[in-house]
């Protein structure tokens, strides 16, 4: 997500972020399935199916001196990328694999370049993105990583890959709201770190908003009736509902949050070809497929058409 526009106020609580990311570390392998959710349905491919069908690129697309023929020779790719959120990347706490949408694509793009899923997942957080990939510790950065102007002065974005944005998320028994009108005069919670209050200020200026620094607080506050809704990225909140039974996602994004596959700016051919593979499995149906497998689980209907490549300003 993008930072904040302005501070506005924050709570002292020091609950750990669901979502939050941690200092650098690494793992691999592939992806199985949830053991409650993730699979599949009957309708659908599990993870493991589809970066099993993910396609391979031909040797003509990665040239001698390229930063793909650099990963082909080391023999994984380095992802910047979590291990905590929820639908888009998870360790599985029995297998000790990850699962989700961006660990999906992440096995995906290693498959692409290598003809196997090896990755090596390097924790990112929102100060060490960046410098990460301007260091060479990192090829890619795999993160819910919205593209912005700023952002891409010092680091390059191939897609986007996904549009999110924000949404609400109420109690499991609210029908009072399913859009953002019907925040009109409610409280409504949200996190200090987020541009979400300032969002809601334009969106639902007359909704009374109360911030929290994590989004276990802001939960917590719509299950016990504190708050009647809770407003944040829609990929995390999913992933709240995921996790808890009490709490449901409800209408559509009100806003636009395109993420993107964060790549050095200085390696502008690994740009082309990672566009290039998202428009091949855009159009192959992999994109589809991988949704049904990991987001699709939890938000009914049929897959999003994904974002143009190259729409994103800053993209």
């Amino acid at each position: 997500m993008r930072a904040p526009l302005r501070a506005l106020a924050a709570t002292a609580l020091t609950a750990t972020l669901a979502t939050a990311l941690a200092a650098c570390g690494g793992s691999s392998g592939s992806l199985p399935s949830p053991a409650h959710s993730g699979s599949g349905s009957a309708s659908g491919e599990s993870l493991d199916q589809v970066i099993a069908d993910a396609p391979v690129a031909p040797a003509t697309a990665i040239p001698a001196g390229s930063l793909m023929a650099r990963i082909k020779a080391r023999g994984t790719l380095n992802v910047g990328g979590t291990d905590t959120s929820a639908l888009f990347s998870l360790k599985d706490p029995v297998s000790g694999k990850l699962t989700g949408f961006d660990a999906g694509l992440a096995q995906m793009l290693a498959r692409y370049v290598l003809g196997k899923p090896a990755i090596n997942l390097v924790e990112v957080s929102t100060d060490t993105r960046e410098a990460l990939l301007q260091n060479g510790t990192v090829d890619t950065v795999l993160a819910t990583y919205t593209i912005t102007p700023a952002r891409a002065q010092k680091v390059a974005f191939a897609g986007p890959y996904y549009s999110s944005g924000d949404a609400i998320l109420v109690a499991k028994g609210n029908t009072d709201i399913t859009k953002v009108s019907d925040l009109a005069g409610k409280t409504v919670c949200t996190e200090s770190s987020s541009t979400a209050a300032n969002d809601l200020e334009q969106f639902a200026p007359t909704a009374h908003v109360i911030l929290f620094q994590t989004n276990a607080e802001c939960e917590q506050a719509v299950e016990q009736g504190r708050a009647d809704a809770y407003v944040l990225d829609q990929s995390l909140l999913l992933g709240d509902q995921y996790r808890d039974p009490k709490v449901k996602v409800v209408g559509q994004p009100f806003t636009t949050e395109p993420y993107g596959i964060g790549l050095p700016l200085d390696s502008p051919e690994m740009k082309t070809f990672v566009n290039d593979w998202l428009k091949t499995i855009q159009a192959d149906g992999e994109w589809a497929k991988l949704w049904k497998a990991t987001i699709g689980t939890v938000q009914d209907g049929n897959p999003p058409t994904p974002p143009v490549i190259g729409s994103a300003q800053g993209s």
